[in-house]
């Protein structure tokens, strides 16, 4: 079935969330990802998106009898919309140049129909880049990620194995001093050619499978 995303505002109070989702369980609706945040006005909202929905119309009204809730809205979902998820850590010269190449080369296939996003954040020190790389495998829809620094290693390894073990996700290194190159799946000297090859690694809209390149190291 197609998949579903809506936004509900409501009255920012303890068991809204609960009151939502038990109705979707007794519904059969599959929640497939949620966020929610308090806005300005200090109301509550709550993103989801959904699966299993037999009749987006009747699930609709039947939320907007909640006496919490404020507004529905129905939209694409953040995968139709942002698509996958390039992440770039590291330093930020780095950081820069490799997002150049890998925002060059989205653009290209995007125009094709194919949805890409880039993510960055500049950081240095050891435990800082360990955590923001252990908070990789907490995000949605992440296809890559790009280690972007001068020297990795230590903890940042470690986080570096974890994301291997437990996710599909494309691990790719600037050549640079440290461990974290043994753990990356390719090894890219430029930064510019490491944020083309990330793009190109997941696109669907690219002809190149990272599992079938000889080489490891360029």
């Amino acid at each position: 079935m197609k998949k579903f995303a809506i936004t509900i505002k409501s009255i920012n109070k303890p068991g809204v969330l609960r009151d939502i989702t038990e109705m979707m369980a007794n519904c059969g609706i599959n929640i497939s990802y949620t966020h929610l945040f308090v806005e300005k006005d200090y109301s509550g909202s709550i993103y989801l998106e959904l699966e299993d929905v037999n009749n987006i119309d009747e699930l609709i009204g039947a939320i907007k009898k909640s006496p919490s809730v404020l507004e529905v809205k129905v939209h694409r979902s953040l995968d139709e919309i942002y698509g996958k998820r390039i992440i770039i850590i590291g330093g930020g010269a780095q950081v820069a140049h490799v997002a150049m190449g890998a925002i060059s080369e989205a653009d290209r296939h995007n125009i094709r129909g194919e949805r890409i996003s880039i993510d960055t954040i500049p950081l240095v020190g050891e435990m800082e880049l360990a955590e923001a790389i252990s908070a990789v495998g907490r995000l949605p829809r992440v296809g890559a990620l790009v280690l972007a620094g001068s020297l990795m290693g230590g903890k940042i390894t470690e986080e570096v194995e974890k994301i291997k073990k437990q996710h599909s996700v494309v691990i790719i290194s600037l050549s640079m001093p440290g461990s974290v190159t043994k753990m990356a799946d390719l090894v890219v000297t430029d930064p510019i050619q490491a944020g083309v090859m990330a793009v190109m690694a997941i696109a669907d809209t690219a002809i190149f499978d990272i599992k079938k390149v000889g080489e490891k190291k360029f």
